[in-house]
């Protein structure tokens, strides 16, 4: 009996971990035929073959005994069938083991790739070559023939795998050994060393091995029934035989079990019994694949460290698919194995550290949290799970939840959402205060969700379950007006709903489901356009609105639209395609008469309801992360919709929402009016523009020009005026603080609007339109400059004549710009300016002239006369226009006007450049120079009367160069030891431009020179040059003034210029004195040399210096050293 039989099931515990116990689905391989040998005995008797019709030939029934052994291997625990019957006939036993064996290949894929589906499968970790994966491995070492001694003895298998050799490494043979229970591997051990997530290639190999060529393999008994069969002197002869062949192994544990045996109070004479590695699983054992939970912690410990660096985001994007993977599976080690992950990610002590920093976690990383709370989601929804089960999870979550560092649910901001399980009251504004969401808090009141409502078993169970004598038209009706069933419930939960569904792999439930809710939110969506409708002119007359919907469902973390959408789509491509997810034979027995209406398709369903989910007024969520979400959940619907090839079919559920869209007042984010923080439109508007365009071009202007405002940035105008165009000025204050992602949507504004006019090119009427919202919706300079380039470069484009309608936009665009920028700091204003006048010389003269004619309210004096002015002059623009003598002196003259406007109004940075606009009109020219004159005395710096005068020197007017180089002189101050001072060169240029005018000019300017200069080398330097030349050489050309005579410095003007210089020098010799050090003494002996040179050129020059260094000796006697060089120099 049982009982006598020596078994594994009590005393020590067995070497290997005890398999697992799980229900697990049935079906079994066809690959695995009756008839097969398995350890030399017929599987199913004499002639017994598989039952039904294949390829044309005939097959004999299954056996009784197999089709129950199977059933039994599949479902119990083999202690539960020894306890069952006293005792089991040994055929019976080796069929029980030879089917308890896993037939199916999906399993054992999932367990040694990454990806499901073998050849199939993309890359795993950071090898991007495929046959890496270990599945694809192991596939190839069998096909290769490198198996090898396959045994299986009762529910142990065990074999040897070899790696060939390779260039690199040498042949590597592994003895691998897998157990199993109830078709499913729970135990695996390999020699190659292997540390993973997955099997290795060499259990995959040998797991496969035994799938594919059950025939080939050995099957023996559990061991304790090859025991229990023999004698006492067989069972003597057997263990000293396994002791000699393994001694150095098993010697000591031998003496050590010898030893407790013989021991008759020892602990395993207390237990009937023995371990038996292969006798299968007890009744107690969980019954689950092999999962390595400490490779499990150690990979994502590893992946985390990394920081998001090599790769670790994607590996554990992996690792996530990977749970979806297993609970499509019904595999209850998707939930073990995210328990695992969720420890490790909570045991990150970036949380702690970011949380005492006060700053933000990374988005990518703040990405895989929301994962993570999705998938708790899904795994506590359920539908199948135990209470049991529920409430071990709910008791994790909850523990997770109270860490003070677990993440919030919108990234940094502790949002007061309502409930899960509650909808939001309509135009409910007040909230109560409520803890902090984390991502668990989701999955936390999912737990309080439950499958037992009748009305919704009866919407999953069953394809027909319909009403049509129902027409009860109240809110919560359970069906609409053509008797299908609706589900009323808060719409994220109700796709929660659809998504674990999906996600535990029932496609046809969660497609029955996603269908009853997409009929909801259709029907709901009349509703609200009937009341809507009902009391429009009471509405519009108030002139405000309010946010029906405080939690949107585009961004919401449970993303609902994004179920929906995948759900149909998904149905959609099965039936085409025949996928797994819903099989071509399941859509066939699905009435989709029943499902859909006439003309409709699942695609066509995803669609709109995408449509309505994107349409939807909802209010812009708090915090950076949730709003960045909105627009990254925004953009991936979108690129999923642009997948879609649009039809006929589509293109009217594209018109009737867009119609519902511009009609629905308060429940659309493209009604009438808006509420100020309701979330812009311009994204969606854009994708709707450009489908609807080629089949409806006003309905898709009308949706893009409605969604063009933002009214966040707009002024707070009176409610009148929100109907009615008109200019509004944007203030930098008035930007709305809470809009973290604002450029991203004034970006999004401006690509709208170029797409409008891209689409309105050689339209008048149109472009005059667009042209109108643009000024009226968008205050970023940056963005209007850029519509403008836009408008230009579509307008100007090589191949076609150039559009002047579209170039008027973009000239009427980038005035808006000059004036928007006119008072304000802009770096890029230059570039803006230039591109201006560039857009005028396209559209016209005429349009150049009117930029010059107002320039005032477009640019600065400096840019009107150094930009605008200069390049309408230019012989460019001249070429490029074409224009005729007429034409040019009208410019130019327009320009010369500009140009004096600007001189007079800041004759500082204008000026020069007046004169040069003017050179070519005599009285302009006058006009200009006597502005210059006028403004000398007040307002003009020396450097820029200089800069003038030396214009005007260079043009041949040298006594007007004269007298601008005097101007500035007065304005001039150079102090002793300002010897590098860069006005100095303007002060010698004067001098010798006096100079060669004449004695008479030099004698003028040479008070004004000792003056404003204090500095003696300067002063040398000018009083040198003055008498090596004969003054008046540049006058002796016109008059006979020259006398041909050099100065003299006895006299004026120069005798002044010498006193001066040698007072200069004096006076900087002692100021030098006051402060000097040791290591300048050699520099200040060199200064002396040049101020003698400049004594001896008074008559008593050396009488003079000679008591200017007796005066040194005696009031600077106390620098001894210094005085000494003085008398080695000078005596």
């Amino acid at each position: 009996t049982a009982s006598q039989r020596i078994c594994r099931r009590s005393g020590i515990p067995p070497p290997q971990p005890p398999a697992k116990r799980l229900c697990c689905r049935p079906g079994y391989n066809p690959a695995c035929r009756q008839g097969q040998r398995a350890g030399g005995i017929l599987c199913g008797g004499s002639g017994s073959a598989p039952g039904g019709s294949g390829n044309g030939k005939t097959h004999n029934p299954e056996s009784l005994l197999d089709i129950a052994a199977r059933r039994v291997a599949e479902k119990w625990p083999f202690q539960r069938v020894e306890e069952r019957f006293e005792r089991i006939p040994e055929p019976v036993q080796r069929r029980i083991v030879y089917w308890s064996f896993p037939r199916s290949e999906k399993e054992i894929c999932m367990y040694s790739s990454f990806n499901a589906g073998g050849e199939e499968s993309g890359t795993s970790g950071d090898n991007n070559d495929e046959t890496q994966l270990p599945f694809l491995r192991g596939v190839t070492l069998l096909e290769g023939g490198w198996v090898d001694n396959v045994l299986q003895v009762g529910f142990h298998l065990s074999g040897t795998v070899t790696d060939p050799a390779t260039p690199s490494s040498p042949e590597l043979v592994c003895s691998v050994s897998v157990s199993f229970d109830r078709c499913k591997i729970t135990a695996v051990t390999c020699t190659c060393g292997n540390k993973d997530i997955f099997y290795c290639a060499h259990v995959v190999a040998l797991s496969l091995y035994r799938v594919r060529k059950p025939e080939q393999v050995k099957l023996h008994l559990p061991i304790s029934e090859t025991l229990f069969q023999m004698s006492r002197d067989q069972l003597q002869k057997f263990v000293q035989y396994l002791i000699s062949v393994h001694h150095t192994e098993v010697l000591p544990t031998a003496q050590k079990l010898a030893d407790e045996i013989l021991s008759q109070n020892s602990e395993i004479n207390q237990v009937h019994g023995a371990p038996d590695p292969t006798a299968g699983a007890s009744v107690d054992d969980e019954n689950c694949w092999h999962l390595d939970e400490e490779q499990v912690q150690e990979q994502v410990k590893l992946f985390l460290s990394q920081g998001g660096y090599h790769g670790s985001g994607k590996q554990l994007n992996l690792l996530f698919s990977k749970v979806r993977e297993m609970l499509k599976m019904r595999d209850s080690n998707g939930a073990r194995m995210l328990t695992l992950i969720t420890e490790q990610f909570m045991a990150d002590p970036r949380l702690a550290l970011w949380r005492q920093q006060g700053t933000t976690m990374t988005d990518k990383y703040r990405q895989l949290w929301d994962e993570l709370g999705a998938l708790w989601m899904c795994i506590v929804l359920n539908p199948h799970c135990k209470p049991e089960q529920k409430s071990s999870w709910l008791r994790q979550l909850r523990r997770w939840n109270s860490v003070d560092v677990c993440p919030w649910e919108d990234g940094n901001h502790g949002n007061e959402l309502p409930n899960l399980t509650h909808s939001l009251p309509q135009g409910s504004h007040s909230f109560q205060m409520r803890p902090h969401r984390t991502v668990f808090t989701r999955a936390i009141e999912a737990c309080d969700l439950h499958w037992q409502d009748r009305h919704l078993q009866h919407i999953i169970a069953s394809d027909l379950y319909a009403n049509y004598c129902y027409h009860d038209n109240q809110e919560g009706s359970l069906f609409d007006s053509r008797g299908w069933p609706l589900w009323h419930e808060h719409v994220p939960t109700a796709c929660a709903r659809v998504d674990a569904l999906r996600s535990h792999g029932y496609p046809r439930e969660a497609l029955r489901l996603a269908i009853a809710v997409v009929n909801t939110l259709r029907r709901q969506q009349q509703r609200q356009l009937e009341h809507f409708r009902r009391h429009k002119k009471e509405l519009l007359h108030k002139g405000h609105t309010s946010i029906t919907n405080m939690e949107g469902w585009v961004g919401h973390p449970l993303d609902p639209i994004g179920t929906l959408f995948s759900t149909l789509t998904e149905s959609g491509r099965a039936g085409e395609e025949g996928s797994n997810t819903l099989s071509r034979a399941d859509l066939q027995r699905m009435p989709v008469q029943r499902l859909l209406g006439d003309g409709e398709s699942y695609v066509a369903l995803a669609v709109e309801t995408a449509l309505i989910g994107l349409g939807q007024q909802r209010v812009m969520p708090d915090g950076l992360y949730a709003q960045e979400k909105v627009c990254r959940n925004e953009e991936q619907l979108l690129a999923k919709l642009q997948e879609v090839e649009l039809d006929d079919s589509l293109v009217k559920i594209f018109r009737k929402q867009a119609v519902f869209l511009l009609e629905a007042g308060p429940y659309s984010g493209l009604g009438e009016i808006v509420h100020r923080e309701s979330v812009p439109m311009h994204t969606f508007a854009r994708y709707l523009f450009t489908s609807l365009l080629p089949h409806d071009a006003e309905l898709a202007y009308k949706i893009a020009l409605r969604a063009m405002r933002l009214p966040v940035l707009e002024s707070t105008a009176s409610s009148s005026d929100l109907s009615r165009p008109h200019h509004i000025v944007s203030v930098v204050p008035n930007r709305y603080p809470r809009w973290f992602t604002l450029s991203h949507i004034e970006s999004q504004q401006c690509e709208l609007a170029s797409t409008m006019l891209t689409a309105a090119k050689g339209d008048s009427r149109r472009l005059e339109t667009v042209l109108e919202s643009i000024q009226k919706n968008i205050h970023s300079s940056s963005h209007i400059f850029k519509l403008a380039q836009d408008a230009f470069k579509i307008a100007t484009l090589m191949d076609s004549l150039p559009d002047i309608t579209l170039l008027k936009v973009s000239l009427e665009l980038g005035l808006q710009v000059m004036r928007i920028t006119l008072s304000t700091l802009n770096w890029r204003r230059r570039e803006m300016v230039r591109w201006l006048v560039t857009c005028a010389t396209e559209v016209g003269v005429y349009a150049l002239d009117s930029i010059m004619q107002s320039w005032f309210t477009l640019f600065t004096p400096t840019e009107a006369t150094s930009i605008v002015a200069t390049t309408v002059m230019s012989n460019s623009t001249i070429v490029r226009l074409h224009l005729d003598c007429h034409q040019q002196e009208n410019l130019a003259s327009s320009a010369r006007t500009l140009a004096l406007q600007c001189a007079m109004k800041d004759p500082q940075n204008c000026a020069l450049s007046a004169l040069t606009l003017c050179e070519k009109d005599h009285i302009a020219f006058e006009t200009a120079y006597q502005i210059v004159l006028d403004a000398a005395a007040t307002g003009m710096s020396y450097t820029q009367l200089f800069t003038i005068a030396r214009y005007m020197e260079h043009r041949g007017y040298p006594m007007r160069a004269y007298k601008l180089a005097t101007l500035a002189m007065a304005h001039l101050n150079l102090s002793y030891n300002q010897d590098t001072h860069p006005a100095i060169n303007d002060v010698l240029w004067a001098c010798a431009l006096s100079h060669s005018l004449g004695k008479n000019e030099l004698a003028a300017v040479i008070p004004l020179v000792v003056k404003s200069v204090k500095c003696a080398t300067v002063l040398s330097d000018i009083l040198r040059r003055c008498t090596l030349t004969t003054p008046g050489m540049v006058s002796a050309l016109h008059s006979r003034r020259n006398s041909g005579k050099l100065m003299s410095l006895d006299k004026a003007p120069l005798r002044q210029l010498l006193d001066a210089t040698i007072g200069a020098y004096i006076n900087t010799t002692h100021s030098r004195l006051t402060h000097i050090s040791p290591r300048h003494y050699s520099e200040f002996i060199e200064f002396l040399g040049k101020a003698r040179e400049t004594f001896m050129m008074a008559h008593d020059g050396h009488i003079q210096f000679t008591q200017f260094i007796d005066n040194l000796k005696q009031i600077y006697k106390g620098k001894k050293k210094l005085m000494m060089l003085v008398r080695e120099r000078f005596g």
